[in-house]
């Protein structure tokens, strides 16, 4: 395991380029940690480890603390010395991962290769904030109030619709197209590289700037409320989206709260919700409406010539459609002759 202080010449938060949606994603569940933490997938080099980082040395005095593949449940949640209650009466805590990182970020890098059984634990903590350790009938509860960050590659597996819902947030990173966007990308790097101080020291005024409003924003979180109207456009966002249960709108409401406490606005409208909505609903959306539906009064294009009917009398699912010609994998099968295999010298030939 490891845990540590960002240092002084982590990447500032406010010096990324190029990621304006994980910025705002990450912002939003520091202000609420209690949303379920932000899931960030893309390819390498997109930055989400600095991402992470970066909001940590954000925060005052917050921990920065990763999770490693190999750990196991009780290096997560900890575990209890039942020898120590059974000599005095005292529950004495190892205290795990979830400990260590309250009050700052836990990061998850590849959460999507680590147990099912140690992910849906992790994200019951993020999202109550208290930590239940239990060992021998013993139980003791501790505050894990942190920022969670799970990352993961999706050419390296996803994860079950299950523990997806179970984030709140989600933002898919892609590598930059735009020629001048991955330029100033380089050039933030590489001058960070070169003097880390003089970059920190340029951006000092924008990381306090938006540390106090971070600070802020969490005092006036239990202040905003929802009126029917915004609940009722979260509820129809929602239902568009196809989502399963009812997690995705109580998480636009509280990131559309979470917003409005960054802004300093007076109370919560649709508009929040609308710019928060993505962010909430992109990882949930079924498969049905993952994509644009076709505008009204579209047609839709003929069928292709280039098909052929089934053979008459043909049975089976290869021949019970039309299959465009060239299509290979779709020919029905067809019968072959056999040879009988000779001996190849391996084993002597059988006596008759």
């Amino acid at each position: 395991m490891t845990i540590f202080a960002p240092p002084a010449t982590a990447f500032p938060f406010t010096a990324l380029v190029g990621h304006e949606a994980l910025q705002r994603a990450l912002l939003l569940a520091a202000i609420d940690p209690g949303m379920g933490g932000v899931l960030i997938s893309g390819p390498r080099g997109t930055a989400k480890s600095t991402s992470a980082r970066a909001l940590a040395a954000l925060l005052p005095e917050a921990p920065f603390v990763t999770l490693p593949l190999a750990a196991s449940l009780e290096q997560l949640v900890g575990t209890l010395n039942i020898e120590d209650v059974l000599r005095d009466g005292q529950v004495r805590l190892a205290p795990g991962l979830v400990a260590r990182a309250h009050g700052g970020v836990l990061y998850v890098d590849e959460v999507n290769l680590l147990p099912d059984a140690l992910v849906d634990s992790l994200l019951d903590v993020a999202a109550s904030g208290v930590n239940t350790v239990e060992r021998d009938g013993v139980s003791h509860q501790h505050a894990a109030r942190f920022v969670l960050v799970g990352t993961m590659n999706p050419e390296e597996g996803e994860l079950r619709p299950q523990l997806l819902d179970r984030f709140g947030l989600s933002v898919a990173l892609h590598n930059p197209a735009d020629a001048a966007q991955r330029q100033a990308i380089v050039r933030a790097r590489l001058a960070f590289d070169a003097d880390p101080a003089a970059v920190v020291a340029r951006h000092a005024a924008a990381q306090a700037e938006l540390a106090a409003a971070v600070a802020r924003a969490r005092a006036a979180l239990a202040a905003l409320e929802w009126t029917d109207a915004v609940v009722q456009h979260a509820a129809n966002l929602a239902l568009a989206a196809g989502v399963d249960g009812i997690r995705a709108d109580l998480v636009m409401l509280r990131a559309a709260r979470a917003l409005a406490a960054l802004q300093q606005d007076d109370s919560v409208g649709p508009a929040h919700v609308d710019a928060v909505a993505d962010l909430a609903l992109a990882h949930r959306r079924t498969e049905s409406n993952a994509g644009s539906a076709p505008p009204p009064g579209a047609t839709q294009p003929p069928p292709s010539s280039s098909t052929k009917p089934s053979p008459a009398g043909a049975q089976g699912p290869a021949s019970s459609q039309n299959v465009p010609e060239g299509d290979w994998g779709a020919l029905p099968p067809e019968p072959q002759a056999m040879a009988r295999v000779r001996s190849t010298g391996a084993w002597p030939p059988k006596k008759a």
